[in-house]
């Protein structure tokens, strides 16, 4: 059934018959390039549905709608769901507001009425040209039927229950809760869900890797270098708090892998327009889709302990990680799988990999010269944290480039002309 109900469509028909005259009689507001303000709105508004997962499916469903909007008004990429019927003279920022606002009305229902005050000031800045005086009108039908699309191909897709009971037997290289909140693990069904543009979520999978066999090399070396750097001991220390290793630990966990964010700044000043927006954030946001599904996969099917568990079984119970440990399995990392996906789209789109950008998160400022800088930094962040094993952050960088590159290269090609 489609997400959209009647009795929503009849909501809407009302609500937009009055923002439409809010809109004739409220004067222009200034307003950014639409895609960016959209992409802003959903990413916050994702938070509240959950983890970076989850949010990763609800911004790639806000996007792709974007995009297949824009692209009705005028064909310049290939569309994702379709295109729809748009009348001359449509507005693209009218279809852009409408698409997002209704996905995201529809995947986080916690944040309905602040969308929904969002959305009516946002349409009560447009205003149409005296040739095409409904253009507003004309660029909300657009908006809410590529929206419409979107919902439906996505409805039943499996991410409705993310989570699945576990057990495990108490065996060594086996995943096991952590200390020191011992959470319920999470994200167990998140490897079945329906892939956005992969063929299977397994198409990448990293693995089975050294690091599983615990008499290997790899294994021995990574597990004494997590134990030496990441410990909370040494990371807390007063000398070593400020330390590199200390702040890009907290720099990622506390924001700093927000892609979204990030590729605003590599954007700008780049001169790209709507269309191209709506398209890299597109792709970025399916290629983190995809990552996610396929790391979650290969997570639970290796359900390989993480470093805390690996320590205190070797007799050390003091040993404390600097971060706490996420409620799920360590191999691949997911925070290096799904940086790595979106940084890969971003090269492709834009043909360096030398995009400098400044960011800051966890009030600490970062500045990067190049992509692959950032991405390797980010993969490194979750040893000093304690959390991963080295094997399981590079492993994960390699999927999500893996994925990144697909995405690009399969989905939302230019049209030839």
């Amino acid at each position: 059934m489609n997400l959209i109900s009647t009795a929503a469509r009849r909501v809407f028909a009302r609500r937009r018959r009055s923002v439409l005259l809010i809109a004739a009689l409220v004067p222009g507001l200034a307003q950014a390039d639409a895609v960016i303000d959209w992409n802003t709105t959903a990413w916050q508004a994702a938070t509240a549905a959950g983890g970076p997962p989850i949010q990763t499916r609800i911004n790639t469903i806000t996007h792709l709608a974007i995009h297949d909007a824009l692209n009705s008004i005028e064909l310049r990429y290939e569309p994702y769901a379709g295109t729809h019927p748009a009348a001359r003279g449509a507005s693209p920022d009218a279809a852009i507001a409408t698409a997002a606002y209704m996905t995201l009305s529809i995947t986080v229902p916690s944040q309905a009425a602040a969308l929904e005050t969002t959305y009516d000031t946002y349409l009560a800045g447009l205003t149409c040209p005296a040739a095409f005086p409904g253009c507003v009108s004309d660029g909300i039908a657009v908006g809410a039927a590529a929206a419409e699309a979107i919902l439906a191909l996505r409805a039943n897709d499996g991410a409705a229950t993310p989570h699945a009971p576990y057990s495990a037997p108490l065996l060594p290289g086996v995943y096991q809760p952590t200390a020191p909140n011992f959470a319920a693990p999470q994200f167990g069904n998140w490897g079945r869900v329906k892939p956005f543009a992969l063929n299977r979520v397994s198409q990448f999978a990293a693995g089975p890797s050294p690091l599983m066999n615990l008499r290997s090399g790899t294994y021995r070396r990574d597990y004494q270098e997590v134990m030496a750097v990441g410990s909370a001991a040494v990371r807390g220390a007063p000398e070593n708090v400020d330390s590199y290793e200390s702040r890009a630990a907290r720099y990622w966990a506390g924001g700093g892998a927000n892609a979204n964010a990030i590729a605003q700044r590599v954007v700008a000043g780049r001169g790209l327009d709507r269309w191209q927006h709506a398209r890299l954030f597109a792709l970025m946001n399916m290629a983190q889709a995809d990552a996610s599904f396929g790391l979650f996969y290969g997570k639970y099917q290796y359900a390989f302990w993480r470093p805390i568990t690996a320590i205190h079984a070797s007799g050390n119970t003091q040993w404390m990680s600097y971060l706490v440990s996420p409620p799920y399995p360590d191999y691949a990392s997911g925070l290096s799988g799904l940086t790595a996906s979106a940084m890969e789209v971003m090269r492709r789109l834009l043909g360096t990999d030398a995009l400098p950008y400044t960011y800051t998160a966890a009030g600490i400022e970062r500045h990067f010269d190049t992509l692959s800088q950032a991405e390797n930094e980010a993969a490194m962040s979750r040893v000093y944290a304690g959390i991963h094993f080295r094997s399981a952050c590079t492993d994960g960088l390699k999927q999500g480039t893996k994925v990144g590159n697909y995405v690009v290269r399969h989905y939302l090609r230019p049209r030839r002309r």
